[in-house]
Protein backbone atom coordinates (compact mmCIF):
# COMPACT_ATOMS: atom_id res chain seq x y z
CA UNK A 1 0.00 0.00 0.00
CA UNK A 2 1.20 3.48 -0.83
CA UNK A 3 1.24 6.34 1.68
CA UNK A 4 -0.22 8.85 -0.78
CA UNK A 5 -1.88 8.78 -4.18
CA UNK A 6 -2.51 11.99 -6.12
CA UNK A 7 -4.92 11.02 -8.89
CA UNK A 8 -6.56 12.55 -11.95
CA UNK A 9 -4.15 15.48 -12.19
CA UNK A 10 -2.17 16.79 -15.14
CA UNK A 11 1.41 16.10 -14.07
CA UNK A 12 3.77 18.84 -15.22
CA UNK A 13 7.44 17.95 -15.54
CA UNK A 14 10.22 19.86 -17.31
CA UNK A 15 9.65 17.65 -20.37
CA UNK A 16 5.90 17.28 -20.73
CA UNK A 17 2.40 17.53 -19.31
CA UNK A 18 0.73 14.14 -18.90
CA UNK A 19 -2.47 12.76 -17.46
CA UNK A 20 -1.12 10.67 -14.62
CA UNK A 21 -1.42 9.57 -11.01
CA UNK A 22 1.51 9.97 -8.62
CA UNK A 23 2.09 7.37 -5.90
CA UNK A 24 4.26 8.12 -2.86
CA UNK A 25 5.90 5.75 -0.38
CA UNK A 26 8.26 6.64 2.49
CA UNK A 27 8.61 10.22 1.32
CA UNK A 28 9.69 9.28 -2.20
CA UNK A 29 7.90 9.17 -5.51
CA UNK A 30 7.24 5.46 -5.92
CA UNK A 31 5.32 5.27 -9.20
CA UNK A 32 3.89 7.34 -12.04
CA UNK A 33 0.66 5.65 -13.12
CA UNK A 34 -1.97 6.10 -15.80
CA UNK A 35 -5.32 7.63 -15.02
CA UNK A 36 -7.57 4.85 -13.83
CA UNK A 37 -4.71 2.93 -12.23
CA UNK A 38 -5.54 3.61 -8.60
CA UNK A 39 -3.78 1.31 -6.14
CA UNK A 40 -4.62 1.47 -2.45
CA UNK A 41 -3.12 4.34 -0.47
CA UNK A 42 -3.45 5.66 3.04
CA UNK A 43 -4.29 9.12 1.68
CA UNK A 44 -5.85 9.86 -1.70
CA UNK A 45 -5.98 13.36 -3.21
CA UNK A 46 -8.19 13.98 -6.23
CA UNK A 47 -6.43 16.57 -8.41
CA UNK A 48 -8.99 16.56 -11.21
CA UNK A 49 -8.81 19.81 -13.18
CA UNK A 50 -5.51 20.73 -11.52
CA UNK A 51 -1.82 20.60 -12.35
CA UNK A 52 0.77 18.71 -10.28
CA UNK A 53 4.21 20.37 -10.37
CA UNK A 54 7.52 19.48 -8.76
CA UNK A 55 7.97 21.61 -5.66
CA UNK A 56 9.62 24.96 -6.35
CA UNK A 57 13.13 25.60 -5.02
CA UNK A 58 13.72 29.11 -3.69
CA UNK A 59 17.38 29.63 -4.48
CA UNK A 60 17.59 32.95 -2.62
CA UNK A 61 15.88 33.86 0.66
CA UNK A 62 16.85 35.82 3.77
CA UNK A 63 15.19 34.21 6.77
CA UNK A 64 17.19 36.32 9.28
CA UNK A 65 17.47 33.52 11.83
CA UNK A 66 19.36 33.71 14.15
CA UNK A 67 19.83 37.34 15.07
CA UNK A 68 17.07 39.36 13.42
CA UNK A 69 14.02 37.23 14.14
CA UNK A 70 11.91 40.35 14.52
CA UNK A 71 12.25 40.71 10.74
CA UNK A 72 11.68 37.03 9.96
CA UNK A 73 12.44 33.60 11.41
CA UNK A 74 12.39 30.00 10.26
CA UNK A 75 8.98 29.25 11.71
CA UNK A 76 7.26 32.07 9.82
CA UNK A 77 9.48 32.12 6.74
CA UNK A 78 9.27 28.41 5.96
CA UNK A 79 5.55 28.36 6.80
CA UNK A 80 5.05 31.09 4.19
CA UNK A 81 7.25 29.15 1.77
CA UNK A 82 5.16 25.97 1.83
CA UNK A 83 1.88 27.87 1.69
CA UNK A 84 3.22 29.59 -1.42
CA UNK A 85 4.63 26.47 -3.09
CA UNK A 86 8.35 26.51 -2.28
CA UNK A 87 9.30 23.13 -0.84
CA UNK A 88 13.04 23.80 -0.48
CA UNK A 89 14.50 27.15 0.59
CA UNK A 90 18.17 28.03 0.17
CA UNK A 91 18.83 30.51 2.96
CA UNK A 92 21.32 33.35 2.67
CA UNK A 93 24.13 33.80 5.23
CA UNK A 94 23.65 37.51 5.88
CA UNK A 95 20.94 39.37 7.78
CA UNK A 96 21.94 36.89 10.47
CA UNK A 97 23.83 37.57 13.69
CA UNK A 98 26.35 36.16 13.33
CA UNK A 99 26.60 35.74 9.56
CA UNK A 100 27.24 32.14 8.50
CA UNK A 101 30.98 32.39 7.88
CA UNK A 102 32.51 29.52 9.93
CA UNK A 103 31.75 25.83 10.54
CA UNK A 104 30.97 26.56 14.18
CA UNK A 105 28.34 29.12 13.20
CA UNK A 106 26.89 26.52 10.81
CA UNK A 107 26.44 24.07 13.68
CA UNK A 108 24.76 26.63 15.93
CA UNK A 109 22.44 27.85 13.20
CA UNK A 110 21.36 24.34 12.22
CA UNK A 111 20.57 23.43 15.81
CA UNK A 112 18.44 26.54 16.21
CA UNK A 113 16.44 26.54 12.99
CA UNK A 114 15.79 22.92 12.09
CA UNK A 115 13.19 22.31 14.84
CA UNK A 116 11.16 25.22 13.44
CA UNK A 117 11.32 24.45 9.71
CA UNK A 118 8.26 23.49 7.67
CA UNK A 119 10.06 23.34 4.31
CA UNK A 120 13.31 21.59 3.54
CA UNK A 121 16.22 24.01 3.53
CA UNK A 122 19.85 24.47 2.54
CA UNK A 123 22.42 27.06 3.59
CA UNK A 124 24.40 29.47 1.51
CA UNK A 125 27.76 29.98 3.22
CA UNK A 126 29.18 33.43 3.71
CA UNK A 127 31.97 34.63 1.43
CA UNK A 128 33.67 37.73 2.87
CA UNK A 129 37.29 38.96 2.78
CA UNK A 130 38.08 37.55 6.23
CA UNK A 131 36.92 33.93 5.91
CA UNK A 132 38.76 32.39 2.96
CA UNK A 133 40.41 29.94 5.39
CA UNK A 134 36.95 28.76 6.52
CA UNK A 135 35.51 27.90 3.10
CA UNK A 136 36.61 24.27 2.93
CA UNK A 137 35.33 23.61 6.45
CA UNK A 138 31.98 25.16 5.60
CA UNK A 139 31.76 23.00 2.51
CA UNK A 140 32.47 19.90 4.59
CA UNK A 141 29.70 20.87 7.00
CA UNK A 142 27.25 21.05 4.12
CA UNK A 143 26.79 24.58 2.78
CA UNK A 144 25.44 24.33 -0.74
CA UNK A 145 27.20 27.40 -2.19
CA UNK A 146 28.95 30.61 -1.12
CA UNK A 147 27.47 34.12 -1.35
CA UNK A 148 29.34 37.37 -1.84
CA UNK A 149 28.62 40.93 -2.90
CA UNK A 150 30.48 42.99 -5.47
CA UNK A 151 28.37 46.06 -4.71
CA UNK A 152 27.59 47.88 -1.46
CA UNK A 153 26.16 45.83 1.39
CA UNK A 154 25.42 46.20 5.10
CA UNK A 155 28.42 47.10 7.31
CA UNK A 156 28.57 43.66 8.98
CA UNK A 157 28.97 41.78 5.67
CA UNK A 158 31.79 43.14 3.55
CA UNK A 159 31.83 42.92 -0.27
CA UNK A 160 34.72 41.49 -2.28
CA UNK A 161 36.89 43.25 -4.80
CA UNK A 162 37.30 41.51 -8.13
CA UNK A 163 40.77 40.44 -7.04
CA UNK A 164 39.41 38.89 -3.86
CA UNK A 165 36.67 37.17 -5.84
CA UNK A 166 39.35 35.61 -8.04
CA UNK A 167 41.30 34.29 -5.06
CA UNK A 168 38.17 32.96 -3.35
CA UNK A 169 37.03 31.15 -6.47
CA UNK A 170 40.44 29.48 -6.77
CA UNK A 171 39.83 27.96 -3.34
CA UNK A 172 36.20 27.05 -4.02
CA UNK A 173 37.15 25.38 -7.28
CA UNK A 174 39.43 22.96 -5.42
CA UNK A 175 36.54 21.29 -3.58
CA UNK A 176 33.97 21.57 -6.38
CA UNK A 177 31.93 24.30 -4.73
CA UNK A 178 29.99 27.17 -6.25
CA UNK A 179 30.38 30.90 -5.72
CA UNK A 180 27.33 33.14 -5.97
CA UNK A 181 27.43 36.89 -6.42
CA UNK A 182 25.24 39.93 -6.04
CA UNK A 183 26.39 41.55 -9.25
CA UNK A 184 26.39 45.33 -9.10
CA UNK A 185 29.68 47.15 -9.52
CA UNK A 186 30.70 48.84 -6.26
CA UNK A 187 32.31 51.96 -7.74
CA UNK A 188 29.50 52.54 -10.22
CA UNK A 189 26.85 52.31 -7.50
CA UNK A 190 28.71 54.59 -5.10
CA UNK A 191 29.42 57.18 -7.76
CA UNK A 192 25.85 56.95 -9.00
CA UNK A 193 24.44 57.58 -5.54
CA UNK A 194 26.86 60.45 -5.01
CA UNK A 195 25.87 62.09 -8.30
CA UNK A 196 22.14 61.82 -7.58
CA UNK A 197 22.51 63.19 -4.05
CA UNK A 198 24.68 66.10 -5.18
CA UNK A 199 22.08 66.92 -7.84
CA UNK A 200 19.35 66.89 -5.19
CA UNK A 201 17.59 63.92 -6.77
CA UNK A 202 16.54 62.39 -3.46
CA UNK A 203 13.46 60.84 -5.01
CA UNK A 204 12.63 57.47 -6.48
CA UNK A 205 13.78 58.48 -9.95
CA UNK A 206 17.12 59.36 -8.42
CA UNK A 207 17.37 55.98 -6.74
CA UNK A 208 16.59 54.12 -9.97
CA UNK A 209 19.10 56.18 -11.92
CA UNK A 210 21.82 55.51 -9.35
CA UNK A 211 21.74 51.75 -10.02
CA UNK A 212 21.95 51.43 -13.78
CA UNK A 213 21.77 48.24 -15.83
CA UNK A 214 25.39 48.87 -16.80
CA UNK A 215 26.54 48.33 -13.20
CA UNK A 216 24.85 44.93 -13.19
CA UNK A 217 26.26 43.94 -16.57
CA UNK A 218 29.83 45.00 -15.69
CA UNK A 219 29.84 42.93 -12.49
CA UNK A 220 28.15 39.95 -14.15
CA UNK A 221 30.67 39.91 -16.98
CA UNK A 222 33.57 40.12 -14.53
CA UNK A 223 32.35 37.12 -12.52
CA UNK A 224 31.80 35.11 -15.69
CA UNK A 225 35.31 35.83 -16.98
CA UNK A 226 36.84 34.76 -13.65
CA UNK A 227 34.71 31.61 -13.62
CA UNK A 228 35.72 30.76 -17.18
CA UNK A 229 39.43 31.18 -16.50
CA UNK A 230 39.34 29.14 -13.27
CA UNK A 231 36.71 26.65 -14.43
CA UNK A 232 34.83 27.36 -11.21
CA UNK A 233 31.07 27.01 -10.88
CA UNK A 234 29.45 30.43 -10.53
CA UNK A 235 25.91 31.61 -9.88
CA UNK A 236 24.61 35.10 -10.62
CA UNK A 237 22.01 36.10 -8.04
CA UNK A 238 18.75 37.93 -8.75
CA UNK A 239 19.30 38.99 -12.36
CA UNK A 240 17.06 41.96 -13.06
CA UNK A 241 17.96 42.98 -16.60
CA UNK A 242 18.03 41.14 -19.95
CA UNK A 243 21.49 42.47 -20.78
CA UNK A 244 22.90 40.63 -17.76
CA UNK A 245 20.87 37.54 -18.65
CA UNK A 246 22.41 37.62 -22.11
CA UNK A 247 25.93 37.43 -20.64
CA UNK A 248 24.91 34.33 -18.68
CA UNK A 249 23.29 32.80 -21.75
CA UNK A 250 26.43 33.30 -23.82
CA UNK A 251 28.59 31.61 -21.17
CA UNK A 252 26.16 28.69 -21.00
CA UNK A 253 26.25 28.30 -24.78
CA UNK A 254 30.04 28.11 -24.53
CA UNK A 255 29.72 25.21 -22.09
CA UNK A 256 30.65 26.89 -18.81
CA UNK A 257 28.98 26.06 -15.48
CA UNK A 258 27.52 29.52 -15.01
CA UNK A 259 24.00 29.59 -13.64
CA UNK A 260 21.72 32.43 -12.66
CA UNK A 261 18.38 33.13 -11.06
CA UNK A 262 15.79 35.82 -11.43
CA UNK A 263 13.01 36.67 -9.00
CA UNK A 264 9.24 36.93 -8.99
CA UNK A 265 9.32 40.69 -8.64
CA UNK A 266 11.50 41.11 -11.75
CA UNK A 267 8.90 39.16 -13.72
CA UNK A 268 5.81 40.88 -12.31
CA UNK A 269 6.65 44.50 -11.44
CA UNK A 270 8.31 47.44 -13.22
CA UNK A 271 10.07 50.63 -12.26
CA UNK A 272 6.70 52.36 -12.55
CA UNK A 273 5.69 50.54 -9.37
CA UNK A 274 8.67 52.10 -7.60
CA UNK A 275 7.86 55.57 -8.92
CA UNK A 276 4.19 55.29 -7.98
CA UNK A 277 4.36 53.37 -4.70
CA UNK A 278 7.86 53.85 -3.34
CA UNK A 279 9.28 52.01 -0.29
CA UNK A 280 7.68 48.56 -0.57
CA UNK A 281 9.04 48.21 -4.12
CA UNK A 282 12.62 49.21 -3.33
CA UNK A 283 15.11 46.41 -3.97
CA UNK A 284 18.60 45.96 -5.40
CA UNK A 285 19.10 45.59 -8.27
CA UNK A 286 16.04 47.76 -8.79
CA UNK A 287 12.95 46.99 -10.81
CA UNK A 288 13.37 47.68 -14.52
CA UNK A 289 11.20 48.87 -17.42
CA UNK A 290 8.18 47.14 -18.93
CA UNK A 291 10.20 46.19 -22.01
CA UNK A 292 12.91 44.71 -19.79
CA UNK A 293 10.35 42.55 -18.00
CA UNK A 294 9.05 41.19 -21.29
CA UNK A 295 12.60 40.38 -22.40
CA UNK A 296 13.30 38.66 -19.08
CA UNK A 297 10.42 36.28 -19.76
CA UNK A 298 12.12 35.32 -23.02
CA UNK A 299 15.18 34.22 -21.05
CA UNK A 300 12.96 32.23 -18.69
CA UNK A 301 11.51 30.41 -21.69
CA UNK A 302 15.00 29.85 -23.10
CA UNK A 303 16.01 27.99 -19.92
CA UNK A 304 18.67 30.47 -18.87
CA UNK A 305 17.55 30.79 -15.24
CA UNK A 306 18.26 28.08 -12.69
CA UNK A 307 15.78 29.42 -10.18
CA UNK A 308 12.76 31.68 -10.00
CA UNK A 309 13.55 32.94 -6.54
CA UNK A 310 11.92 35.24 -4.03
CA UNK A 311 14.98 37.10 -2.69
CA UNK A 312 12.70 37.32 0.36
CA UNK A 313 14.20 40.27 2.23
CA UNK A 314 11.82 41.08 5.09
CA UNK A 315 11.83 44.08 7.38
CA UNK A 316 9.53 45.94 9.71
CA UNK A 317 7.10 48.62 8.59
CA UNK A 318 9.29 51.23 10.30
CA UNK A 319 12.31 50.24 8.20
CA UNK A 320 10.41 51.10 5.07
CA UNK A 321 8.85 54.30 6.33
CA UNK A 322 10.54 55.87 9.37
CA UNK A 323 13.78 54.47 10.82
CA UNK A 324 16.23 51.57 10.64
CA UNK A 325 17.95 50.43 13.84
CA UNK A 326 17.37 53.83 15.42
CA UNK A 327 18.54 55.83 12.39
CA UNK A 328 15.92 58.11 10.91
CA UNK A 329 15.13 57.68 7.22
CA UNK A 330 15.99 61.00 5.55
CA UNK A 331 15.43 60.13 1.89
CA UNK A 332 14.83 57.25 -0.50
CA UNK A 333 18.45 56.11 -0.31
CA UNK A 334 18.00 55.32 3.39
CA UNK A 335 14.90 53.15 2.97
CA UNK A 336 15.31 49.42 3.60
CA UNK A 337 15.94 47.71 0.26
CA UNK A 338 14.16 44.41 -0.14
CA UNK A 339 10.86 42.79 -1.11
CA UNK A 340 9.07 40.14 0.93
CA UNK A 341 7.81 37.54 -1.52
CA UNK A 342 8.46 33.96 -0.42
CA UNK A 343 4.73 33.25 -0.07
CA UNK A 344 3.64 35.03 -3.25
CA UNK A 345 6.21 34.41 -5.98
CA UNK A 346 5.03 31.02 -7.24
CA UNK A 347 1.45 32.15 -7.82
CA UNK A 348 2.59 35.48 -9.26
CA UNK A 349 4.99 33.77 -11.67
CA UNK A 350 2.34 31.26 -12.75
CA UNK A 351 -0.22 34.01 -13.34
CA UNK A 352 2.18 36.33 -15.13
CA UNK A 353 3.71 33.53 -17.19
CA UNK A 354 1.18 30.79 -17.97
CA UNK A 355 -2.01 32.83 -17.71
CA UNK A 356 -1.01 36.23 -19.08
CA UNK A 357 1.78 35.35 -21.51
CA UNK A 358 0.91 31.82 -22.55
CA UNK A 359 4.15 30.33 -21.22
CA UNK A 360 4.11 26.53 -21.32
CA UNK A 361 3.82 25.14 -17.76
CA UNK A 362 6.79 22.86 -18.43
CA UNK A 363 8.96 25.98 -18.61
CA UNK A 364 8.14 26.77 -14.98
CA UNK A 365 8.73 23.19 -13.83
CA UNK A 366 12.14 23.45 -15.46
CA UNK A 367 13.00 26.89 -14.11
CA UNK A 368 11.77 26.58 -10.54
CA UNK A 369 12.64 22.90 -9.93
CA UNK A 370 14.93 20.97 -12.29
CA UNK A 371 17.44 23.63 -13.31
CA UNK A 372 18.08 24.93 -9.77
CA UNK A 373 18.39 21.36 -8.49
CA UNK A 374 20.98 20.68 -11.18
CA UNK A 375 22.86 23.94 -10.55
CA UNK A 376 23.10 23.34 -6.80
CA UNK A 377 23.91 19.63 -7.25
CA UNK A 378 20.80 18.24 -5.56
CA UNK A 379 19.09 16.85 -8.67
CA UNK A 380 18.20 13.23 -8.12
CA UNK A 381 16.85 14.06 -4.69
CA UNK A 382 15.02 17.28 -5.57
CA UNK A 383 13.79 18.96 -8.72
CA UNK A 384 11.54 16.59 -10.65
CA UNK A 385 8.64 14.15 -10.57
CA UNK A 386 10.49 10.89 -11.12
CA UNK A 387 10.60 7.59 -9.26
CA UNK A 388 13.11 7.79 -6.42
CA UNK A 389 13.00 11.57 -6.05
CA UNK A 390 11.70 13.22 -2.88
CA UNK A 391 7.94 13.64 -3.14
CA UNK A 392 8.08 17.45 -3.13
CA UNK A 393 4.95 18.44 -5.01
CA UNK A 394 2.61 21.37 -5.48
CA UNK A 395 -0.89 21.16 -6.88
CA UNK A 396 -1.93 24.30 -8.73
CA UNK A 397 -5.53 25.12 -9.62
CA UNK A 398 -5.06 26.93 -12.94
CA UNK A 399 -8.52 28.47 -12.86
CA UNK A 400 -8.57 29.77 -9.30
CA UNK A 401 -8.50 33.56 -9.03
CA UNK A 402 -6.77 35.26 -6.15
CA UNK A 403 -5.89 38.56 -4.51
CA UNK A 404 -2.98 38.78 -2.08
CA UNK A 405 -3.89 40.36 1.25
CA UNK A 406 -1.84 41.22 4.33
CA UNK A 407 -3.96 38.94 6.48
CA UNK A 408 -3.12 35.92 4.30
CA UNK A 409 0.65 36.29 4.81
CA UNK A 410 2.48 34.09 7.32
CA UNK A 411 5.39 36.53 7.71
CA UNK A 412 6.48 38.08 11.01
CA UNK A 413 5.91 41.43 9.29
CA UNK A 414 2.82 41.25 7.10
CA UNK A 415 3.96 43.81 4.56
CA UNK A 416 4.85 43.12 0.95
CA UNK A 417 4.91 44.70 -2.49
CA UNK A 418 2.72 41.77 -3.57
CA UNK A 419 -0.21 42.82 -1.35
CA UNK A 420 -3.07 43.90 -3.59
CA UNK A 421 -1.86 41.92 -6.59
CA UNK A 422 -4.56 39.90 -8.37
CA UNK A 423 -4.17 36.93 -10.66
CA UNK A 424 -5.20 33.41 -11.56
CA UNK A 425 -3.61 30.04 -10.85
CA UNK A 426 -3.06 29.21 -7.20
CA UNK A 427 -1.12 26.54 -5.28
CA UNK A 428 -3.84 24.66 -3.37
CA UNK A 429 -1.68 21.89 -1.85
CA UNK A 430 2.02 21.57 -1.04
CA UNK A 431 3.79 18.33 -0.11
CA UNK A 432 7.29 18.07 1.36
CA UNK A 433 8.61 14.52 1.04
CA UNK A 434 5.03 13.31 0.81
CA UNK A 435 3.79 15.21 3.86
CA UNK A 436 0.90 17.61 3.24
CA UNK A 437 2.21 20.93 4.54
CA UNK A 438 -0.26 23.46 3.15
CA UNK A 439 -3.75 23.31 1.71
CA UNK A 440 -5.96 26.05 0.27
CA UNK A 441 -3.73 28.84 1.52
CA UNK A 442 -3.47 27.46 5.06
CA UNK A 443 -0.57 25.85 6.90
CA UNK A 444 -1.49 22.28 7.91
CA UNK A 445 1.87 20.52 8.36
CA UNK A 446 4.01 20.03 11.42
CA UNK A 447 6.84 22.34 12.47
CA UNK A 448 10.14 20.50 12.34
CA UNK A 449 9.25 18.53 9.21
CA UNK A 450 11.89 20.42 7.23
CA UNK A 451 15.32 18.85 6.85
CA UNK A 452 18.75 20.16 5.84
CA UNK A 453 19.64 19.48 2.20
CA UNK A 454 23.27 19.06 1.20
CA UNK A 455 24.69 18.81 -2.28
CA UNK A 456 24.96 15.28 -3.61
CA UNK A 457 28.38 15.72 -5.28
Amino acid sequence: MYDLLIKNGRVVTPELVQEANVAVKDGKIAAILSWGDEPEAVKVIDAAGKEVFPGAIDTHAHLNDPGYEWREDYEHGTAAAVVGGYTTVIDMPLQNEPALTTPEIFDAKLAKVQPNAYSDFAFWGGLVPSNFDQLKGLDERGVIAFKSFLGPVSPDYSPLTYGQAYQAMKIIKEFGGMAGFHCEDFAMIKEGEKAQKEAGNLNWRGFLDSRTPASEVVATEAVIEIAKELDCRAHICHVSHPAAAEKVYEAQLDGYEVSAETCGHYLAFTEDDVLENGPLFKCAPPLRTHDDVEAMWEYVEAGVFSGLASDHSPCSYEEKYSEILGQKIENVFDVWGGISGIQSCVQAIYSEGVVKRGVDPTVLANAWAKLPAEAFHIYGKKGDIKVGFDADLIIIDPDKGWEITSDSLYYVNKISAFVGMKGKGLPVATFVRGELMAENGKLVGQKGTGQLVKRLF
